[in-house]
C-alpha cells in the first residue's frame, strides 16, 4: 500500500478543516496574571530547540513549582540544574535563538505554550531568586516571549497521563537499558546502584 503524503498546506487544510475562531484568537505576547500563576505552580516543562540547520532537540526542565522566573511580562528565565553536560539544546541556541517552552501542572489537563528568542546568561542579580537547596545555578536560559497561550486538555486526556491506574510498564530499569542500548565502562551492578533513588538524589543540585 502506497503512503498518502501530505505535501501543501491547502491539502492540510482540506483534510483537518479551517482552525476555529477561538483558537485562532487565543495568541498573547504579554504575560497575563493567570499566566504569571500557571508559572508559578508549574515544576515542570519541556524546551525545544533546534540548530541553524533545522535538528532539533527536546529537553525536559524540572525543579519545585514555581521555578521559572518572571523578569518581566514579556521575559522569563529558566534555571538550569547539574546534568549530564551534554549540552544539545544549549548549543542549539547558540546556533538559533528560538524555543518553544510546555509548561505542566500536575493534574491539569491543560498546558501553558510559550514560544520566543532565547539567550544564554551566566550571571544576573535574580540568580539569587534561583537558589535551590542552596545551590545557585550556573545559567538560566532567558526567553523574550513572542507567543503563549493555553493548550486544550484533549491530548492529556487521551492519554490519560495523572490517572495512575494506567500507570506501569514490564521495562527494565535504567541501569539495565544503560547497558543493552549502549556500550559502558561500568558494570550492570555498578549501574544499579548509580542509578539507585538514594544515590541519584543526592546529584539533583550538586555537580
Amino acid at each position: 500500500m502506497s503512503w498518502a503524503e501530505i505535501q501543501s498546506e491547502a491539502e492540510l487544510r482540506e483534510l483537518l478543516g479551517e482552525v476555529m475562531p477561538r483558537a485562532a484568537a487565543k495568541e498573547r505576547v504579554r504575560l497575563h496574571e493567570r499566566d504569571r500563576q500557571w508559572l508559578a505552580a508549574s515544576p515542570f516543562c519541556l524546551v525545544a530547540t533546534s540548530d541553524e540547520q533545522g535538528n532539533c532537540d527536546v529537553s525536559p526542565k524540572g525543579d519545585p513549582a514555581g521555578f521559572v522566573h518572571v523578569i518581566d511580562d514579556t521575559t522569563i528565565a529558566i534555571p538550569e540544574r547539574p546534568g549530564n553536560r551534554r549540552a544539545d539544546g544549549f548549543r542549539n541556541i547558540l546556533r538559533n535563538p528560538h524555543v518553544g517552552l510546555i509548561f505542566l501542572i500536575p493534574g491539569r489537563g491543560e498546558t501553558l505554550r510559550i514560544n520566543g528568542r532565547a539567550r544564554l546568561v551566566r550571571e544576573a542579580p535574580f540568580f539569587d531568586e534561583l537558589i535551590v537547596k542552596g545551590h545557585r545555578p550556573r545559567l538560566a536560559t532567558v526567553v523574550e516571549i513572542e507567543q503563549i497561550f493555553f493548550h486544550c486538555a484533549k491530548a492529556l486526556m487521551r492519554s490519560s497521563l495523572w490517572k495512575p491506574e494506567t500507570w506501569g510498564d514490564d521495562l527494565p530499569s535504567h541501569a539495565r537499558i544503560t547497558v543493552e542500548v549502549q556500550k559502558v565502562e561500568e558494570s550492570l551492578e555498578e549501574l544499579e546502584s548509580y542509578y539507585s533513588e538514594k544515590t541519584y538524589s543526592k546529584k539533583l543540585y550538586a555537580s
